[in-house]
């Protein structure tokens, strides 16, 4: 293993905070990994990482290593690509919202492989802010205004939003003709992981956002149990037009107060400040705005 190759090893323990998570990373065994750390810290004559039962992590000395190979392996990825046809290749670690990866970009994933045939993608789903360098993950699709400073936030879609009710909930509870006359209405709870409690329904009043806390006998964390919920009659939900727009074509489910929408949702990409974006992420993020373009 050359000097290059084993500072992208480095890097990824680091990162990974374990050799096991760094080999699964890479393709190579974990022998070979461990092999290739000692062979570096003989070679350094210097200890760069603690080693402990539950985990690695870097010594002062190993921080300071580290970023210096950032910033090596950076200037290697920008000499190579402009001296060479754009042609991204290897793996790809997106984390994305469970509904929006089966409604926007599944549905157009024949097409990205078919440009971009050298490239392995890796979607998870989670609706929680994570931490991007210790979970392996080039970059996060969020929803929201993102908060954490260390991570690059690019506005790839804002999603229109509306205010939906089963006809069935509006003949047992009426149509809501206001949204500041809504005694005797009830929502469905959407509990939100990043706030830790139950959202309120907002609306857009003149331009300035108003809330409304209902009553809810049901309360989920769910994309897809919220819109079912409100199938069922449950109570009113908001979510974004694209996810329900099938059942408002047949009617399963009614747009309530249009004139006083929710506000649209912010979609992000998030990576971290720290990297310099690979030629796979910028492609794959350039081709995941237009398929959210599709959506607005």
């Amino acid at each position: 293993m050359d000097r290059i190759d084993t500072m992208r090893v480095f890097t990824r323990v680091v990162e990974r905070s374990s050799f096991i998570r760094a080999a699964e990373d890479l393709g190579l065994p974990p022998s070979t990994v461990t092999d290739a750390i000692k062979a570096l810290e003989a070679r350094l004559k210097v200890r760069l990482l603690h080693r402990t039962t539950r985990q690695v992590r870097a010594t002062l000395d190993g921080e300071a290593y580290y970023r210096r190979c950032l910033a090596i392996l950076d200037d290697i990825e920008d000499a190579e690509s402009a001296f060479s046809a754009p042609h991204p290749r290897g793996s790809l670690r997106v984390d994305v919202l469970g509904a929006q990866a089966r409604r926007i970009i599944v549905p157009g994933l024949p097409h990205f492989f078919a440009d971009y045939p050298d490239i392995t993608l890796h979607l998870s789903e989670t609706d929680r802010f994570i931490d991007l360098i210790s979970e392996g993950v080039d970059c996060a699709l969020r929803v929201g205004a993102p908060k954490d400073s260390t991570l690059i936030a690019r506005r790839i879609a804002l999603l229109p939003e509306v205010t939906v009710a089963s006809p069935t909930y509006l003949h047992r509870f009426g149509t809501p003709q206001r949204w500041d006359r809504l005694d005797g209405h009830r929502m469905v709870g959407f509990h939100s992981s990043a706030t830790g409690g139950v959202l309120p329904l907002e609306f857009m009043v003149a331009g300035t956002l108003r809330t409304v806390m209902l009553p809810s006998t049901l309360t989920v964390n769910g994309a897809d149990t919220y819109k079912e919920a409100a199938s069922q009659g449950l109570g009113l939900i908001q979510v974004p037009r694209y996810a329900v727009q099938q059942e408002l074509a047949a009617g399963t489910l009614v747009d309530c107060l249009p004139d006083t929408p929710p506000s649209a949702s912010p979609v992000h990409v998030l990576y971290p400040r720290n990297r310099q974006l690979t030629l796979r992420v910028r492609v794959f993020i350039d081709w995941v705005a237009r398929q959210y373009a599709r959506h607005v």
